[in-house]
């Protein structure tokens, strides 16, 4: 049974049907922006700096494909064989210009072409597209937010293994965000049994030299929890002159050297034990794996109607008070929701080969598409939609149903006329139009 040519009935009132025989619309009218966007800013180009070890001569290029890939997921269509449906949706053909898109069998080909080398190509491009960001606006101030998660897997996949922390299997990625653009500085797979601090400081090292080449006025600092309490990053960080405020894991030693701040707050709260209390103090330390003393600073809190004190311990390198180094140390839970749009509204839990290679492609290029995604909201959105999460953003000014109509020069999107959100649309539009991107050659 064909369902495009067929009606259906419902029984709620027996004289409305449907069908899939629209003839030319589109449920994605609203994308067209942000290929605009892509196109205004240069964005487009840096497509072309990917290539495969692939000698045969395509109509559907690398190019195109790693385009396609990415305004796939920019409408959430992030599986492959979403491409056999999609063959002749309106917006990915106009946007690629082409009369047909490649198909699931091309898509899954190009994947599997990928290896170390397109990887490569990848963060060249991500740091190129920092390029294109910085010049339409480059920020003061740089926080690092370092972290890992877990992304699923299912059945044999090469990496997949279990991870003690998220007592699950699957991979255990690295990320590094910056907190005030929500910008996806850096992104790895990794084998699902390393743990958070492994191969860190390797993963650090490209991103520091590049911000203190190529940006030296911008102030950096990197924010870590204490899984990442490792020597060897306090150590880059200072290599670099980079700022860090990164947890240390509770234990006796520290427990000690903090014990006269404890007796001065027991004292304090000796009559209310009731109320929250907290004190803050530092002190210098020096485990044993560190080649110098560094600044340790603390707090130490009662919560509200109980009788237990508990600790907070952080490394830093910076000269601030201990309120305020405690307080930016705890404001990097935001990017706890920076880690779960990108796995739940950009599909970065999406690595399904068996090559632990082609899934690592996979998900850069998840990330690169959650980097111009970003950048779209940042510069080009409307005020009001600016700060509202990905799915609100596509449901809002991508997700319009439009007809599209061929006059003798042009090809018409002609938009829902009861669309809730024309004056964000073309607020947008008007965005786009009036951004300027200098870069320096």
């Amino acid at each position: 049974m064909n369902n495009s040519i067929n009606d259906f009935s419902f029984k709620f009132n027996s004289s409305v049907k449907f069908n899939f025989d629209g003839g030319d619309l589109t449920s994605d009218s609203g994308a067209l922006l942000i290929e605009e966007f892509m196109h205004v800013t240069g964005i487009k180009k840096l497509f072309q700096l990917f290539k495969t070890k692939d000698f045969a001569v395509r109509f559907h290029t690398d190019a195109d494909n790693l385009h396609q890939a990415i305004s796939q997921i920019f409408l959430s269509y992030y599986n492959d064989y979403d491409a056999n449906e999609l063959a002749h949706e309106h917006v990915l053909t106009t946007s690629l210009n082409k009369d047909r898109i490649a198909s699931q069998s091309s898509m899954s080909r190009f994947f599997s072409r990928a290896d170390e080398t397109t990887i490569k190509q990848l963060n060249c491009i991500l740091t190129e597209l920092r390029r294109i960001a910085y010049a339409i606006k480059r920020p003061e101030f740089i926080v690092f937010d370092l972290d890992s998660t877990l992304l699923d897997t299912y059945g044999n996949q090469e990496g997949t293994a279990f991870n003690f922390h998220y007592q699950n299997v699957g991979y255990h990625p690295l990320l590094c965000y910056d907190a005030l653009t929500k910008d996806l500085i850096g992104a790895e797979l990794r084998e699902g049994t390393k743990y958070c601090s492994k191969d860190a400081a390797d993963f650090l090292e490209p991103i520091f030299k590049e911000y203190t080449e190529s940006y030296p006025d911008m102030n950096c600092m990197l924010r870590g929890d204490s899984g990442f309490a490792a020597p060897e990053i306090y150590d880059l960080c200072e290599k670099y002159g980079i700022s860090y405020v990164i947890r240390l894991k509770e234990n006796n030693v520290l427990r000690q050297l903090a014990e006269a701040k404890l007796k001065d707050l027991k004292t304090a709260v000796d009559l209310n034990s009731l109320d929250y209390a907290c004190t803050y103090g530092e002190f210098e330390y020096q485990a044993s794996s560190w080649k110098h003393p560094r600044r340790v600073v603390f707090k130490i809190e009662k919560p509200y109607g109980q009788m237990i004190y508990m600790y907070t311990f952080v490394v830093t390198s910076m000269k601030s008070e201990a309120q305020q180094l405690i307080n930016a140390y705890c404001k990097r839970g935001a990017m706890e929701n920076f880690i779960k749009e990108g796995k739940n509204e950009f599909g970065f839990r999406h690595v399904s080969s068996k090559s632990m290679t082609v899934n690592a492609n996979r998900f850069l290029i998840h990330a690169l598409a959650y980097n111009i995604f970003n950048l779209f909201r940042r510069f080009a959105l409307s005020k009001r939609l600016r700060n509202c999460n990905a799915n609100t953003i596509r449901m809002a000014i991508f997700k319009v149903a439009g007809k599209i109509v061929y006059k003798s020069r042009y090809k018409y999107f002609k938009f829902c006329s009861n669309c809730v959100h024309k004056s964000d649309i073309i607020e947008t539009y008007i965005n786009i139009q009036q951004l300027y991107v200098q870069l320096n050659e």
